[in-house]
């Protein structure tokens, strides 16, 4: 026991008398001090969350140091857009939409070994992250319109010449052109 009567409190490294302690993981600390190192609130022996010499609520504990990505959100159904950034996290930015560049355009995928290669990065896609379409294996991330970038499913792609499009795209750029076609369903087009 250090000179002055008290263990000295992990937060303000004062001392800490027997009438005002708390104990966690081998440290003493001030009632007053046991607080999350972030929100600022109150903890006790069952929200308090601890890392290294850090002591946290277990909600900001979780955003910390908890799994990130879809489906890891506060609770049921919850759908949070706080990237932690108020806890020292950086948030992780989307890589950019690159096109195919795949100089083999034919329907069938390319073979590595005993994986399949995605044609849109030219890597080894396994059965894991594998999403099948327009005959061809490809990553879930790659697997978005070559034109505007938007995720696909098997039910709203189209192919041509081994590249993969949504719908839309598809007949902006190759669908039928001229007097009659876009104007929508029940318009009459006029032929001449």
């Amino acid at each position: 026991m250090p000179l002055g009567g008290g263990n000295r409190c992990g937060c303000c490294q004062k001392t800490v008398y027997f009438a005002e302690e708390v104990q966690c993981e081998g440290k003493y600390f001030h009632k007053s001090c046991f607080l999350c190192m972030v929100c600022k609130k109150n903890l006790d022996s069952t929200t308090v969350a601890v890392h290294v010499d850090e002591i946290y609520c277990k909600s900001c504990y979780g955003k910390k140091y908890g799994p990130k990505g879809y489906g890891f959100g506060g609770g049921a159904g919850t759908l949070s857009m706080d990237t932690g950034e108020a806890l020292g996290i950086k948030p992780v930015e989307q890589a950019a939409h690159r096109p195919t560049n795949n100089p083999n355009t034919s329907k069938f995928a390319q073979k590595f070994g005993s994986s399949d290669v995605c044609p849109r990065c030219g890597k080894a896609v396994y059965a894991a992250e594998k999403v099948v379409g327009a005959n061809s294996s490809w990553h879930k991330s790659c697997f978005r319109c070559a034109k505007c970038g938007k995720s696909l499913e098997s039910t709203t792609l189209a192919d041509k010449d081994g590249e993969i499009y949504c719908k839309g795209c598809y007949a902006k750029n190759f669908g039928p052109k001229g007097f009659g076609f876009g104007q929508g369903a029940g318009a009459l087009a006029h032929a001449q």
